[in-house]
């Protein structure tokens, strides 16, 4: 049986869909029956997302040195929109970076950031400001905006951003005008581009760090809501707005700072058309120290509770979405392993787990898009920041892409410890049924699949490296970045083995489901 990928581990195995829909046979043996698996809901076309942050289009030149510095140091290394040197802006005009893009699309591409609430937008075709004006701290030029425009156009992807909201974009009331984004909506339409969504602000329940006037709060934003939508309705009418796109840590509260229900709540009321918030389960090494209650390790990310953590954060924003802005969509705007740049394993296949975990959690529970931090920068980045090499996450993304249909469909329940099983019709439909399971677990699981099926299985050598394979195979690109023909083991009858610490990847085309022609 052909395959459609032919043409062009620390965690994860193979799960069964049950005949209610997962039947255990054995202790450790699932029975599957994809034919008999509801719809239980949508996912859109664009699900799997990713972000590009502004400091890394426009680059991060060196701060002053700091007398007390120490040898070797790199201030750009210690905040958390950086984690990496950036010195030079990010060329997307790369034929590797293009061509690993391209292969995940459809997509949205967002390019915001802490830098993005303060950014000046440079309108001429003179050469980049060497310093920011007063009030701004970075510089995004005419011919770096235009490489996001033709970057998006070239891979499929539709654009979502935010913009300056710091105190130099203020009137004398503090509220909000378009003083940079107007330059920046006129510069896109000449060069027919497109912004199809945009949230105003970057993590606005962190104003202070943001960059928003001191004393900022709920009512405030509420004002610079209808600023906005009113610059909007003028000047991009198409334009979906997005928000309140809050950041969530860890589940725990940020003291000090607001909530989404503050940001919701104001008067007059935001109105939005997608509900947005960011997540992330913990916060990296380099940025909170161990055994604090938003740290992590490699073994902790391998863990059920680990992995459950994404539920929290968008059940609490369907509630509000509920109750301020029913039937809107939710995206999850930006999410990763954890938050300052990843944790070092963030590049590695420990968080392989997470990643396409938390994909098929989030899509059960009503989510719509899911953006990934980062494609490329800190730890956490899909692709090697210096080479644009294929990291674990990559892999996965890709057979997601294009293995893993829009119609989500219900598995039953069945507890297994580290074995997770999500279940969509498959991109071609015609009755097919996608099977993704992750084994967290160091024993080897059974799948009956209950008909002949095509099983892609990432494997690592080390689960805190950077080689995978998918069925013993290890993946790298060819020459000239070609992306090499990810062939599926074909499994009659079903009998599917999912090793330890593996991720499955599992088509069975002859399930003649009725929600999947």
């Amino acid at each position: 049986m052909s395959s459609p990928l032919s043409r062009p581990t620390a965690l994860a195995s193979i799960f069964a869909l049950a005949v209610s829909p997962c039947v255990p046979v054995n202790a450790r043996d699932f029975i599957a029956a994809p034919a008999k698996m509801p719809r239980i809901g949508e996912i859109d076309a664009r699900y799997q997302a990713y972000n590009l942050d502004l400091i890394a289009i426009t680059g991060m030149p060196p701060p002053a040195a700091k007398p007390d510095a120490k040898e070797g140091s790199d201030a750009r290394v210690d905040t958390v929109m950086s984690g990496v040197k950036l010195e030079r802006p990010l060329d997307l005009y790369n034929r590797r970076i293009r061509t690993l893009a391209r292969a995940l699309g459809p997509a949205y591409l967002r390019t915001s950031g802490t830098s993005a609430n303060s950014v000046f937008f440079q309108d001429d075709d003179k050469p980049v400001l060497a310093s920011p004006p007063t009030g701004y701290n970075t510089v995004l030029s005419r011919a770096q905006w235009k490489g996001v425009i033709d970057f998006a156009r070239a891979v499929d992807a539709k654009l979502l951003m935010s913009f300056t909201v710091n105190s130099a974009v203020r009137d004398a009331k503090g509220t909000w005008t378009p003083l940079q984004a107007a330059p920046l909506a006129a510069y896109t339409r000449r060069i027919k581009g497109e912004i199809d969504a945009a949230e105003l602000f970057n993590e606005p329940n962190l104003p202070n760090y943001g960059g928003a006037p001191k004393g900022y709060d709920g009512a405030w934003f509420a004002r610079d809501q209808v600023a906005f939508r009113a610059f909007a309705a003028r000047t991009l009418p198409k334009m979906k707005i997005v928000g309140p796109g809050d950041v969530v840590v860890a589940n725990l509260p940020l003291p000090g700072n607001l909530t989404a229900a503050d940001l919701l709540a104001g008067d007059p009321k935001p109105r939005f058309d997608v509900v947005s918030y960011h997540f992330y389960p913990a916060v990296a090494p380099r940025c909170a120290p161990p055994n604090t209650p938003v740290s992590t390790t490699p073994e902790l990310s391998m863990t059920d509770p680990w992995f459950a953590r994404t539920e929290k954060s968008l059940l609490d924003h369907k509630a509000l979405r509920d109750r301020y802005a029913p039937g809107a969509p939710i995206w999850n705007t930006e999410t990763a392993g954890a938050a300052c740049s990843g944790a070092p394993w963030s590049a590695t296949f420990v968080d392989t787990f997470r990643y396409v975990d938390q994909l098929g959690r989030l899509a059960k529970l009503g989510a719509s898009m899911v953006f990934h931090q980062t494609l490329v920068g800190g730890n956490y980045g899909l692709l090697e920041p210096e080479t644009f090499a294929p990291r674990p996450n990559y892999w996965a993304a890709l057979l997601w892409k294009r293995l893993v249909g829009t119609t989500v469909l219900g598995t039953g329940s069945f507890e297994t410890p580290g074995l997770h099983i999500y279940a969509h019709c498959s991109p071609q439909r015609k009755g097919g049924v996608t099977l993704v399971a992750v084994n967290a677990g160091r024993k080897e699981e059974a799948l009956q699949a209950g008909a002949d099926a095509q099983v892609y299985t990432l494997t690592a050598p080390e689960l805190q490296g950077k080689s995978v394979a998918l069925n013993g195979r290890t993946l790298e690109l060819g020459q000239g970045d070609r992306i090499p023909d990810l062939r599926p083991q074909l499994v009659a009858g079903g009998a599917v083995k999912l090793p330890a610490t593996s991720i499955s990847f599992v088509q069975v085309p002859g399930a003649q489901n009725p929600a999947c022609r």
